[in-house]
């Protein structure tokens, strides 16, 4: 998740050396101006009554056609619902087909049914305003909560897996992936929920770092043991394994409150328990632009399929980065700002992608690495 400051933090970040929203949307409203014209002109209607789609969809966009072989040339991409305050999390259950995600501010989880496309607008509410899903192994919902990491038991009892790391407070998990070989859960701690009351409840500890320093942590499976295993991002939001197990992918948003901070996604080697190696991998930066990368998954060809945003058209929606050196090889153009995503459907082979106030999802010509 990636929180925008709103006009009464400006003089707060500021005391605080971070940035204010004036600051962090200057460049995104110079976009904004000077391509309105032309957005309201070539502005594609999602609506229920809109015209088809010509094939090939031209918000597919292919930037090294020797890398990127994904695009499918006769569908299209498909605006799913519309309502949200802010989607964030998709997570896909295989057995059950369905996609669960979230709505943080209306503090509630939403499920889409892939047999007959039913919204269930209510499927967890109140949710604590939980961020990122995932699913284990077992088919048992894990969902990052304001305040702690919990996970939904098959009799329907919700059990808290971490809420304290450090003898201190989780400042605020954020997005998880689970290892199936241990059955690990590895999670991010960023804290936007402690610092935003429209997100969460604010920590008032005068501190960016609510609790503690951001990080990412391994809970583990056996005896639940919490261990820290990194904290070089400034704020690590979304978290992926790399397809073959041997990488953990982490995108750093810190830039939303700490101006040294860069819109990158770290890459680590995984050995076992441990992380090691921190490198800059992706530099979000695009003909001068920069936005957030904020969720991400894998797919089986090792490429990082990339939520980002706060730039405008052009920008907006999935980048795809080449994991060998960290090229953009395409893109996927939205209306809004990308949160996060994940590989869905019965082949695992549809995209679905949580979008400020809406769901899309569109069929890709390859399939997500991982279970969930």
């Amino acid at each position: 998740m990636t929180r925008i400051l709103t006009n009464s933090d400006d003089i707060i970040a500021s005391e605080r050396g971070g940035l204010g929203r004036r600051t962090l949307l200057k460049g995104a409203a110079t976009v904004v101006a000077s391509t309105l014209l032309a957005s309201k002109a070539d502005a594609r209607d999602y609506g229920a009554n809109a015209e088809p789609q010509r094939y090939p969809d031209p918000d597919i966009v292919v930037i090294d056609p020797k890398r990127f072989k994904a695009k499918v040339g006769n569908t299209a991409i498909k605006r799913l619902y519309t309502g949200c305050l802010w989607a964030e999390g998709p997570a896909w259950n295989a057995q059950g087909q369905y996609l669960v995600w979230s709505d943080i501010p209306a503090n509630r989880q939403l499920r889409y049914l892939d047999d007959d496309g039913h919204i269930s607008e209510q499927f967890h509410k109140p949710s604590n305003e939980a961020n990122g899903n995932s699913f284990d192994t077992e088919g048992r919902q894990i969902s990052a909560e304001r305040t702690r990491l919990v996970r939904y038991e098959h009799d329907g009892s919700v059990t808290t897996l971490a809420e304290q790391a450090n003898g201190k407070p989780l400042n605020g998990p954020n997005d998880m992936v689970v290892h199936p070989n241990d059955k690990s859960i590895w999670f991010t701690d960023p804290g936007y929920g402690a610092i935003s009351i429209y997100e969460g409840k604010l920590a008032n500890t005068g501190s960016l770092q609510p609790y503690q320093k951001e990080a990412v942590y391994r809970l583990d499976a056996q005896s639940g043991q919490l261990t820290k295993v990194a904290d070089d991002p400034f704020k690590p939001n979304g978290i992926a394994f790399s397809h073959d197990y041997k990488k953990v992918y982490v995108c750093d948003t810190g830039i939303t409150h700490y101006p040294q901070a860069e819109n990158v996604v770290w890459s680590y080697d995984l050995d076992g328990q441990k992380l090691s190696n921190p490198k800059r991998l992706i530099d979000m930066k695009l003909d001068g632009k920069s936005g957030f990368p904020d969720g991400m998954r894998v797919d089986t060809e090792g490429n990082i399929w990339v939520g980002a945003g706060w730039v405008g058209p052009g920008y907006d929606g999935v980048q795809v980065f080449a994991s060998t050196d960290g090229a953009r090889i395409g893109q996927i153009m939205l209306p809004e700002t990308c949160a996060n995503l994940c590989f869905g459907g019965k082949k695992r082979n549809r995209l679905f992608m949580t979008a400020s106030q809406s769901l899309y999802s569109v069929y890709v010509e390859t399939q997500g690495a991982h279970f969930c």
